[in-house]
């Protein structure tokens, strides 16, 4: 059975349709390969050969590093608060200077 649609509304219809398939069609390809276009002037070469996929699934080896034990972590903590406290202490000097 056939679809009876109006002729008034079959050609926006199909005028839609190819409209959405030029835009999804220009997305997809290289616009600044294009002959017209062509690459700035300042564009590396592109490679030979294109690059390779990372190693996603390279685990790296177990650490031989233990974990730090509690007194290790907080001499590291105080360590880490009189660098900080240090370098707020620099930044201020050096405003004040520079006013």
């Amino acid at each position: 059975m056939r679809c009876h649609m109006p002729w008034v509304w079959r050609s926006p219809a199909l005028a839609g349709v190819l409209l959405l398939g030029l835009v999804l069609g220009g997305c997809a390809s290289q616009i600044a390969d294009a002959p017209l276009m062509g690459l700035p002037a300042n564009t590396p070469p592109r490679p030979a050969t294109p690059g390779e996929y990372l190693p996603v699934h390279d685990v790296p080896a177990p650490r031989q590093e233990t974990v730090l034990d509690k007194d290790q972590q907080e001499k590291l903590e105080k360590e880490l608060l009189a660098a900080r406290d240090r370098q707020a202490s620099g930044t201020k000097a050096a405003q004040r200077r520079s006013n």
